[in-house]
């Protein structure tokens, strides 16, 4: 394809909404009581009403919509309390009973928005049409052998929530962060992993172009099955430079449904794209309607954790973070549970940032483990970060000795700690005093530098008093004392 000409694409606006697919992490799948537990051997999760055998009805999966209904408080919408199911008839190759049970008309969310941050501190509320829930297809592999595909139904009824974005966002940036958001939220619910590549989320997006300062919406094509943000991001893109393209030479965009190849990064057709009506839903009737309560509603809300666009504006409005502070250590929630409990035992919250951020992080991610797995406690951390602000030690004898010693696990306080290895800082003025004369001694012509003007000699005094002084002073408090010396010889 080539690509559009300098400024002709400014000439455009473009307008995407996703669809994304959320698999809950519920033991057993939507209407039966077959697990949904990851991996198995092929067909293993199975049983007549996953199968759908003649005779069999479907039960719905409470866990399934209390998680639905915690994403659309999270997501600030409209819950609905009186909820139906639908049928969703098409050529399932992977749903033995050839059709979906969905909703429809009554979904359960309805409305809301999502608050994403972009490029340059702007927040913008991407809406929320609906959100839906509704059981999964099985996995069909053609791989397998040369002339069959193969069926594992071990997915087939797992139950989802589709969350259904207005055609709100107008760049690939704006999507990529509203899907991140997502994948925050679901996560601080503890309602699905996340994990767009393992498939526990996946996205569609409809992707459309316009004439800037139109109002109407002109041809989507929807590019199906998306499993990672940048390919999500990278999607659109080719989406907007294509579609442009095509308007540009007088072309007819098709409503079509497109598949994208990571590889290339190009989008190709995968079938025309089909309409509501194509799927002739109809009321499922083996389903009674489902009927909330705000009692209900209450308790659930009463149940959910602080979420991470909440804890973001906590951090800089009572904290005084940073936006960049805020945000990474809201990026995962195993981080910030850790940060709320840290910040309980210190009001160092710079120091306690630049720990999470620094070394905590280094370690997590040299190691591989998570944060979860982390052997220092909040208060052993904060404990540490106390003898630092005390002067008791500084921060190079604490990163470098003793928080390796912390973790060792072990039920000794870093104070101990520090006495065990002698990382306790001298508190006589006369050691460090001693430490200061020294190095002057040892570099008399450095000392006639300083004084002639050179300032920068003191680097290579504090490097000889740390030396020798095995680091145990205070960087600070010693400078101040040197340079004293100094001026006055």
């Amino acid at each position: 394809m080539t690509n559009i000409a300098d400024g002709i694409s400014d000439k455009y606006e473009l307008v995407v909404g996703l669809e994304v697919h959320v698999q809950l992490s519920t033991l057993s799948k939507s209407f039966s009581s077959d697990s949904a537990a990851f991996g198995g051997g092929p067909n293993e999760h199975i049983s007549p009403v996953s199968l759908g055998h003649p005779g069999t009805l479907p039960r719905i999966n409470k866990k399934m919509v209390e998680y639905a209904v915690k994403m659309g408080l999270a997501c600030n919408c409209t819950i609905n309390l009186n909820n139906t199911f639908a049928r969703k008839n098409y050529f399932y190759a992977d749903l033995p009973k050839g059709y979906q049970i969905t909703q429809d008309h009554f979904p359960v969310c309805i409305g809301g928005f999502v608050p994403v941050r972009l490029a340059g501190g702007i927040t913008k509320n991407v809406a929320i049409h609906h959100i839906h829930m509704e059981e999964d297809a099985g996995k069909s592999m053609h791989d397998q052998l040369h002339e069959d595909s193969m069926i594992d139904l071990n997915r087939a009824g797992v139950p989802l929530i589709e969350i259904v974005s207005q055609p709100d966002m107008r760049s690939a940036e704006e999507a990529g962060q509203f899907l991140t958001e997502l994948r925050k939220l679901v996560r601080y619910l503890e309602i699905c992993d996340g994990n767009m590549e393992e498939g526990s989320m996946r996205c569609d997006a409809n992707i459309s172009v316009r004439l800037k300062g139109e109002t109407t919406y002109n041809n989507r094509c929807e590019v199906k099955n998306l499993n990672s943000i940048r390919n999500v991001q990278r999607a659109i893109e080719h989406e907007f430079e294509r579609q442009v393209n095509l308007v540009e030479n007088g072309e007819y965009i098709d409503q079509n449904t497109l598949n994208f190849n990571a590889d290339t990064g190009e989008t190709s057709v995968l079938r025309s794209k089909e309409m509501a009506n194509d799927y002739r839903y109809f009321p499922e009737p083996d389903l009674t309607p489902l009927v909330l309560t705000h009692e209900y509603l209450d308790r659930i809300r009463s149940g959910m954790p602080a979420l991470p666009n909440e804890l973001y504006n906590k951090y800089i409005a009572q904290l005084g973070l940073s936006d960049y502070d805020a945000g990474v250590i809201t990026a995962d929630k195993d981080f910030a549970l850790y940060f709320e409990e840290l910040v309980k035992c210190t009001d160092n919250y710079k120091a306690a940032v630049n720990w999470l951020m620094g070394p905590v992080k280094s370690y997590i991610n040299e190691s591989g483990k998570s944060m979860a797995d982390f052997v220092i406690s909040p208060l052993h951390l904060a404990e540490m970060i106390k003898l630092i602000d005390s002067g008791k030690t500084n921060y190079s004898l604490a990163t470098q000795k003793l928080f390796p010693a912390m973790l060792k696990g072990g039920d000794k306080t870093p104070e101990q700690l520090a006495v065990e290895l002698n990382l306790l800082i001298s508190q006589d003025n006369n050691d460090v005093s001693g430490f200061i004369k020294a190095a002057l001694a040892k570099y008399p012509d450095k000392v006639i530098e300083y004084q002639n003007g050179k300032k920068g000699v003191l680097g290579l005094f504090m490097g000889e008093i740390m030396k020798s002084s095995k680091g145990k002073i205070d960087p600070q408090a010693t400078n101040k004392l040197l340079i004293k010396e100094l001026e006055s010889r």
